[in-house]
């Protein structure tokens, strides 16, 4: 049997070490190519016909006009009369022609008459929602009202809410489709985090083979969980090309109704009760929590509640999701983890100003009651030496001056399993090495690490490694979601080339004279173990295969990983701020994050990804809500001028510390793209409430609610 696990840490040549991005320096220069530029040879341009109600009833749909239009080349019909229209932005049809302009032009000559209807697009309130509610039913443990009705119990009461917030990426939702009807053959370039996947959910759409779509992606510009499948937009752009004769046609969404229908995180509000007893040990939990993503509602998993803090051993639980007339959610980066553990942690928090404790020292008293005590102790004091939280900390409310400083901690956990993935290696005679793989590269460095992990274990340098990726003809690999792929290619990939490494090492121990099991690799030579003197190079190794190649395959299975990749992660982040109580500002003075992942590939990736995860959470703290207007069920900030994200001046300070330690590289590679995110709203919230000496309940901490807060003018949730 193979040796398929990773040598231990004093052995290791390049998995473990800083190393840069393969493709950064490609991407700094602006010479990436993303599917959204690509321009194949007669390339004509879509766009659709989006409805501009809440909620209504198609009567009719006329393109006759736009079909006489300059440039027009196709139209595709998605709501036909009597189709019942259930969000603004709903695609009603996409029409194609030789420009981008002609296609507007083209878009706006199709007359579509509608049957308004009633619509819901708020759901912060529980009592407006009425009938769109649907209550999960009831979980209980213990006794909650023994727990807040025992002697000495001290409880807090209190309610908080975080609004919908919208997928943002750089490069919108789209595709290149080209329709060959003769061969019957569609070559799919899409934006995607699921090459080995999404072009047999097109085919699915257009009740074809799956072996009848190519797809490719090199580089994609974002995608935080919204990229999975082909859309309605994959489709039509598919119909469009037939239509037009087998003609390219790109169809990516205007930024409007990027933000409007490809996916949003759900809100989360609700009303919190909590008590603990003198010493501050949590006695007892109770939520009543809503959420919507949109028509179909939003659920969310009992079990997250409270959050980390799961062993409270009373709890109920209570949970409506809430249908409105607005676009579906999708994935978020860690979905509905940010909202309940700022549910949760700012809770926790209020609860330890009222029994005037040290929030550091509540978190640390209650740790029995989370799945991994011992690793949140140890995370919760590194990150207190990192911001010196002894130094600065004070009680709540008792900063001086204008300008109030704070400190806020929160704790977050996720998954992270390596997912499905098949992997092939490939030795060639004149000492080549190429690896294919159908996985995709989000940006978080996943060409950098399959090609660290091959390179060490063929003892080859990372340029001697050949990587082919980004394509559905490679091997399967999965989807890149959940913080899944680290563990799912480096797995896969570490297996191919141990299994080709052994072909070669039996091809070459007769002429070293020893067994194939005394051979290894290092140093670009084949070598007897222990014994660099009895060698021969990688390239002189090759040339004994002759004529044929080596060709492995190697995989992952979830429900076998080998020991390679387990999930379950855990971090800390504290935050430090200043509020300006007179304007309501927030600044950002500084994060820190400490977060484990198992064994950590490249720590320089590993940071960029907690780096990234911070500053989203800072973005969704700070500034980031879905303004939908009641009247008009329309979303009234759908661009990037009024959807506020967070620059560079608004980030401050951010200080990363992978825990890295035998313990955690024993338990193999782990995820990190997803935990690095969650606690930063809760942990930035209790900062303001810290300095400011109340709580702004529902996010995010712009000047206004800060202020309402301040004046205690922060509107009830029901």
């Amino acid at each position: 049997m193979p040796n398929y696990s990773y040598p231990p840490m004093e052995e290791r040549r390049v998995i473990g070490k800083r190393i840069t991005r393969l493709d950064g320096m490609e991407k700094a220069a602006g010479k990436a190519k993303y599917n959204s530029d690509v321009r194949p040879k007669g390339t004509i341009h879509a766009v659709g016909v989006f409805s501009p109600h809440a909620h209504a009833r198609v009567k009719s749909v006329d393109t006759s006009a736009a079909q006489r239009a300059p440039g027009f080349a196709a139209v595709s019909v998605v709501a036909a009369a009597g189709t019942e229209v259930n969000w603004a932005g709903q695609e009603i049809a996409f029409v194609a022609a030789q420009t981008e302009e002609q296609a507007r032009d083209c878009a706006r000559l199709i007359k579509v008459e509608y049957e308004v209807m009633p619509h819901l697009v708020r759901e912060e309130s529980l009592a407006k929602a009425g009938s769109r509610g649907k209550p999960a039913g009831e979980q209980v443990t213990g006794d909650p009202e023994a727990a807040f009705t025992a002697s000495g119990a001290v409880t807090h009461e209190a309610e908080y809410g975080i609004p919908v917030i919208t997928h943002c990426c750089l490069e919108p939702h789209g595709s290149v489709v080209a329709w060959d009807g003769a061969a019957n053959k569609i070559e799919f370039w899409p934006s995607t985090q699921a090459i080995s996947a999404v072009g047999g959910d097109l085919a699915k759409q257009l009740e074809l083979p799956a072996t009848q779509v190519h797809s490719h992606q090199d580089h994609i510009g974002g995608g935080f969980g919204s990229k999975f499948q082909s859309d309605l937009w994959g489709k039509h752009a598919a119909l469009l090309s037939k239509m037009a004769g087998g003609k390219p046609v790109k169809l990516y969404l205007e930024r409007r109704e990027e933000l409007t229908i490809a996916g949003v995180r759900p809100s989360v509000f609700g009303k919190v009760k909590l008590s603990a007893n003198a010493s501050g040990e949590m006695t007892g939990w109770d939520s009543t929590t809503w959420m919507t993503g949109g028509f179909a509602g939003g659920g969310l998993n009992a079990d997250l509640l409270p959050y980390v803090f799961r062993n409270v051993a009373n709890r109920r639980i209570n949970h409506t999701a809430v249908s409105t007339n607005n676009g579906a959610s999708r994935a978020w980066r860690a979905p509905n983890h940010p909202q309940v553990c700022y549910i949760t942690c700012a809770a926790m928090e209020d609860l330890a100003a009222k029994l005037k404790m040290d929030p550091m020292e509540f978190f640390l008293k209650n740790l029995d009651k989370t799945p991994r005590a011992d690793t949140y102790k140890a995370q919760i004091l590194k990150a207190a030496d990192m911001i010196a939280w002894k130094k600065h900390w004070k009680p709540r409310g008792s900063s001086t001056g204008t300008v109030k400083r704070g400190l806020g901690l929160a704790l977050g956990t996720w998954g992270g399993a390596g997912h499905a993935s098949q992997c092939r290696a490939t030795i060639n005679p004149d000492g080549s090495v190429l690896i294919e793989i159908g996985s995709q590269d989000l940006g978080t460095g996943t060409r950098t690490i399959i090609t660290q992990v091959v390179s060490e274990t063929l003892g080859l340098p990372m340029n001697g490694v050949s990587l082919k990726l980004g394509d559905n003809g490679y091997p399967a690999s999965g989807a890149s979601g959940g913080s899944t792929t680290v563990g799912g290619v480096s797995a896969s990939s570490r297996k191919a080339s141990v299994n080709a490494l052994d072909k070669l090492f039996a091809a070459v121990a007769p002429s070293l004279g020893v067994p194939a099991d005394q051979l290894e690799a290092v140093d670009s030579k084949i070598q007897v173990k222990g014994n660099a003197a009895k060698s021969m190079t990688w390239k002189a190794a090759c040339a004994k295969l002759g004529v044929s190649p080596i060709v492995e395959m190697g995989a992952n299975d979830p429900r076998n990983p080998g020991g390679l990749t387990t999930g379950g992660v855990g971090g800390c982040q504290m935050a430090d701020v200043s509020v300006d109580t007179e304007t309501g500002i927030v600044k950002i003075n500084k994060v820190v994050a400490v977060q484990d992942v198992g064994l950590v590939i490249n720590p320089k990736t590993s940071d960029s990804q907690v780096y990234g995860g911070v500053i989203m959470g800072i973005c969704a703290a700070l500034m980031e809500e879905r303004v939908m207007d009641e009247m008009t069920g329309r979303f009234l900030n759908a661009d990037m001028e009024f959807y506020k994200l967070a620059g560079a001046g608004d980030i401050g300070e951010i200080e990363v510390h992978m825990d890295i330690t035998p313990e955690h590289d024993k338990r193999g590679v782990i995820g990190i793209g997803e935990p690095a995110t969650v606690p930063t709203i809760a942990c930035i919230a209790n900062a303001v409430a810290n300095a400011i000496g109340v709580r702004v309940p529902v996010l995010p901490l712009t000047p206004k609610n800060v202020l309402n807060a301040l004046h205690n003018t922060t509107r009830r949730l029901a």
